[in-house]
């Protein structure tokens, strides 16, 4: 038997994740994904107006807020056979493309850039170089050797002072951090830039959505978000001028700083193109909807199976049978009570604890499937779904990622997405092309108010009996599905898939790992008292774990009780 590693938590933001590998010859050679406490969510809106579930499922996490709201309200539409205003439509489009844009520039940068770069090699760089070569990757202005030497000035206090704050506690020095020094100051820089933009993204968000984080104009039929081009107190022409400032900023930064990042660090790190493959096997849903009834979008969905785009499948609509009757959720080795594998809809979340046992029970989390199959899922599945479908905003972005790359030496092709390095690549694709139609749906927006529509809601009706439905979002981290049953007009059950889930899941009742495990399998690692390997291909999923567990003490009982009126 190898050497057994344990790293909890391994997360940088909404922590509770533990992962646990075994090395031998330098290599993983077995993994488990933990979740390592329990999400109420479900129990707590059974019996409740479905209504009212977005206020409390966007309170799972304090990051993923807008999505979690989105999900909950499409997912009682659905349920309710609902047609919404194209306005709605908009408004929500624009909330969750300025989202996912933030939320992307955050992951690169601010949780997982700093397994690549070493912060303090930053101090040797020639600021002069360091502009050069920015310059050389990218005509963005702020790209001066004044720039650059005042961030390293900067830094340098910060090290001198022994109070390093976000950039204590990293494996610097590590053999694996081989980044010239000067590419480390980019980094760097680019690192404290990339924290004044991506709060330009959440103004957008709080224009649309009222407030950031925890939206407040999302509403079961449509937005309570008033449009009135004559009313100062309602959204008007004043405030979509901003937005569209707002956003061409983002986009300039997206697309001239952020992508070309991502690929200029992947071409250094050639290697890391061949590692952390693991599940090939993806799943998208579409988003950002087109019409009232959620049958075109902008982003396109499907399945495709053991990496070959052959496979693709797509999903086409909101009512889609094809996703609603594949989804479904095991815990043969979850600390839930057993109930074999069961859809959604006949989700059972009954706590069944017992210790972390390798062979047995050993996560919080429950272990998603599609057509029995483990899923990943994530902007590199939406990515391969737009080159299967011959979507061409995706194509775009991925042939400018693949000039861009083979102008600084190295050739990549659809197989090395498959990797630690093409998630990131991915997710950098998704960012610049989400700029692009930000401002196309507040071009929408614009020209629908333009011909006189301002309306925003439809009222809900709860028939007698019950109802069914799935709401679902291609959220930052992949695809997110709210699971309702209605019963006279009240919550009988509630499900949560969410991405986390799909990617961090534990082993199946047939042995098949999830996503988190499999990738980790055949990773290096160079020093196994700094698994820095390990962090490189689990962060490369942007893990955020707070959407797939509920605190509570050692005991099992809850930290605290909240009444929500």
């Amino acid at each position: 038997m190898g050497k057994r590693i344990t790293v909890d938590p391994l997360t940088r933001i909404e922590g509770h994740l533990r992962i646990d590998v075994e090395v031998d010859g330098g290599k993983v050679v077995n993994a488990w994904s933990s979740a390592q406490m329990w999400r109420g969510i479900e129990v707590i809106l059974k019996g409740r107006d479905p209504r009212v579930a977005w206020m409390f499922t966007q309170r799972i996490c304090g990051v993923c807020t807008t999505v979690h709201a989105i999900a909950s309200v499409r997912a009682v539409e659905n349920a309710l056979g609902m047609e919404l205003p194209l306005n709605a439509q908009y408004v929500r489009n624009l909330i969750l493309c300025a989202h996912a844009m933030q939320d992307h520039i955050v992951h690169f940068y601010h949780l997982s850039a700093l397994d690549w770069v070493d912060i303090l090699s930053a101090l040797k760089a020639d600021p002069k170089k360091t502009a050069e070569l920015a310059q050389s990757i990218s005509d963005w202005e702020g790209n001066s050797v004044t720039y650059f030497k005042g961030v390293q000035e900067q830094l340098k206090s910060f090290v001198e002072s022994g109070q390093i704050g976000p950039f204590a506690n990293g494996y610097w020095g590590h053999p694996q951090m081989k980044l010239p020094p000067e590419v480390n100051l980019l980094a760097v820089a680019h690192y404290l830039t990339a924290l004044e933009y991506q709060r330009e993204a959440c103004k957008v968000v709080a224009i649309f959505g009222g407030k950031n984080p925890h939206i407040q104009t999302v509403v079961v039929g449509g937005v309570a978000l008033a449009i009135n081009p004559d009313n100062e107190a309602t959204l008007n022409m004043e405030r979509i001028d901003l937005a569209r400032e707002l956003l061409l900023k983002v986009k300039d930064f997206v697309q001239k700083v952020y992508i070309n990042d991502v690929i200029a660090i992947g071409c250094l790190y050639k290697d890391w193109f061949k590692i952390g493959r693991g599940v090939v096997n993806y799943l998208a849903v579409p988003d950002l909807p087109l019409d009232t009834k959620g049958t075109k979008f902008d982003l396109p969905g499907g399945t495709i199976f053991n990496g070959d785009l052959n496979t693709y499948h797509p999903i086409k609509s909101f009512n889609d049978p094809y996703f609603k009757e594949n989804v479904s959720e095991s815990v043969a080795h979850s600390w839930y009570k057993n109930v074999g594998p069961r859809h959604p809809w006949r989700g059972v979340t009954k706590p069944e604890y017992t210790d972390f046992q390798p062979d047995g029970k050993y996560s919080w989390s429950k272990a998603p499937r599609f057509k029995g199959k483990p899923m990943q899922v994530g902007p590199l599945a939406q990515v391969l779904m737009g080159i299967a479908s011959k979507h061409e905003p995706t194509l775009k972005w991925v042939n400018y990622a693949m000039n861009k790359a083979k102008a600084l030496g190295v050739s990549l092709g659809v197989n090395e997405l498959h990797s630690t390095m093409g998630r990131h690549l991915a997710r950098a694709i998704r960012a610049a092309m989400l700029a692009d139609l930000a401002l196309k749906h507040l071009d929408l927006l614009e020209k629908n108010i333009a011909r006189g529509d301002l309306s925003i809601y439809v009222e809900p009706e709860f028939p007698k009996g019950t109802v069914k439905g799935v709401g679902f979002h291609e959220a930052p981290r992949g695809a997110l599905s709210h699971w309702v049953v209605i019963r006279h007009g009240l919550i009988s059950n509630y499900q949560c898939v969410v991405p986390s889930t799909w990617n961090m899941s534990p082993r199946d009742e047939k042995g098949q790992k999830g996503p988190y495990e499999a990738s980790l399998i055949g990773n290096p690692i160079v020093e196994p008292e700094k698994p820095l390997e390990v962090l490189r291909t689990i962060h490369s999923f942007d893990p955020c774990i707070a959407c797939a567990v509920h605190l509570v003490d050692a005991k099992g009982n809850p930290i605290t009780r909240v009444k929500a009126l």
